[in-house]
């Protein structure tokens, strides 16, 4: 992420990192780029992500990356956001979790419109297109309105009801 992170930075783009304390002498080792905000846990990092952020795109990567993107999707699917979820699929990295998926739908448990929630493509270039173009054609399982932005944190633009 620190070259991600620089590289966009050197494009004259806002770079936000978000990370809990307890993380903090693990993953920062030098000078941050960007804003850093400290945060108490990850339940906290998500969600700030998540007000702060336009989008999800997701990079190969372990874990945490899938565990946080896969909160996306779920979010998604609730209606607690209607933001565009992307996976940047390089050398297929995600085909088997994209297989996942398509079988998730052919065995019933995943809706076919709640399977448009995952973008995925092989460049950033393309991704960023489709996330672009992205309108949620999905029934949520809630309203968007319906869910207590309190606890998620507002939207930008949006009052804060504190």
């Amino acid at each position: 992420m620190g070259m991600i992170s620089q590289t966009v930075y050197e494009g004259g783009c806002h770079v936000l990192g978000v990370i809990p304390e307890a993380l903090m002498p693990l993953e920062i080792s030098g000078k941050s780029v960007g804003e850093v905000i400290t945060v108490a846990d990850m339940h906290e990092r998500k969600a700030k992500m998540a007000r702060e952020s336009e989008a999800f795109i997701a990079l190969p990567g372990g874990y945490g990356t899938m565990e946080e993107t896969l909160e996306m999707i779920t979010w998604a699917q609730l209606g607690i956001h209607k933001k565009p979820v992307g996976l940047l699929n390089v050398d297929g990295y995600y085909n088997s979790l994209l297989a996942l998926f398509d079988n998730g739908v052919k065995e019933g448990f995943i809706k076919p419109g709640a399977r448009d929630i995952v973008l995925s493509a092989s460049t950033a270039e393309e991704l960023l297109e489709k996330m672009e173009q992205y309108t949620p054609s999905h029934t949520h399982i809630a309203s968007h309105e319906s869910w207590q932005m309190k606890k998620l944190g507002d939207y930008p633009g949006k009052e804060s009801s504190e």
